[in-house]
């Protein structure tokens, strides 16, 4: 437990620019006193005695505005950011070097007893907000941006944004946790891909349009060239259809998930 509470205590340091001396990091960081309890009440929990590692987790959620069950697992070398409202549950699994921001909620669903909250790997960093709700396992080096809301398996090397959470990020690269800026705008794209989709409409109402005044030559050329253009008739619906979803491949993406 000291090793573990040492790991704890340094990673500060290198993941806090704020952080300046051992004297400030230890009397007023909220997110290393939270673990400091939790790593007592979790060994109290292991060995069975009733009532105390409850109370223990609600001195210090008193104390610091984390709550962490006495049940839940969590790695070395942790980070809670801040840290004022995180909530971990009972069966939750937190893997080595993870970085929780202040809001984050690693929660379960329904009333099902066993194992009903989240496993997250090694290196993970859940930003502020975000919720991770059931029994889901969330890989190595994932980021889950602030305010997002992930409710199935995310494998590892991801970047996941938005309600409900949307892979919109796979890569191996290593990227500073810290970099919040560098998260994708799934939202925006969607939006995007939308407004080109209207302009290209307006473009081609107003083509129809002028089309209208002009010799009915031209209009039985634009006709045939058109239909030079399409598919087989045999299926003509369908390649259509098809045609424009490839037309709307981010917006496509975007309902149905992007990937998660």
């Amino acid at each position: 437990m000291l090793s573990t509470l040492l790991a704890d205590f340094r990673i500060i340091f290198e993941r806090d620019p704020a952080a300046r001396n051992w004297l400030e990091v230890l009397f007023c960081y909220p997110g290393l006193q939270a673990l400091m309890f939790h790593r007592l009440a979790h060994w109290l929990h292991i060995l069975g005695m009733p009532f105390i590692p409850r109370l223990i987790s609600q001195f210090a959620r008193f104390l610091t505005g984390i709550e962490i069950h006495p049940g839940a697992t969590i790695g070395k070398a942790v980070f809670i950011d801040h840290g004022m409202g995180v909530v971990i549950g009972e069966t939750a699994i937190v893997g080595d070097y993870a970085l929780i921001y202040q809001g984050a909620t690693l929660g379960g669903t329904g009333k099902e007893c066993g194992k009903r909250h989240p496993t997250l790997g090694e290196n993970v960093v859940v930003g502020a907000g975000a919720k991770v709700l059931g029994n889901i396992q969330i890989g190595n080096s994932v980021r889950i941006g602030a305010g997002s809301v992930v409710l199935r398996d995310v494998p590892s090397d991801c970047t996941v944004v938005g309600i409900p959470g949307r892979i919109v990020y796979r890569s191996g690269v290593k990227v500073n946790p810290l970099e919040h800026a560098s998260l994708p705008d799934s939202e925006a794209a969607a939006i995007r891909a939308l407004v080109d989709r209207l302009e290209s409409l307006e473009t081609q109402l107003q083509e129809l349009q002028n089309a209208q005044k002009t010799p009915t030559s031209v209009i039985a050329s634009l006709e045939s060239q058109l239909k030079a253009e399409l598919p087989p008739s045999n299926d003509n619906s369908a390649a259509t259809a098809q045609s424009c979803r490839l037309r709307d491949k981010t917006i496509q993406q975007f309902l149905d998930g992007a990937g998660i």
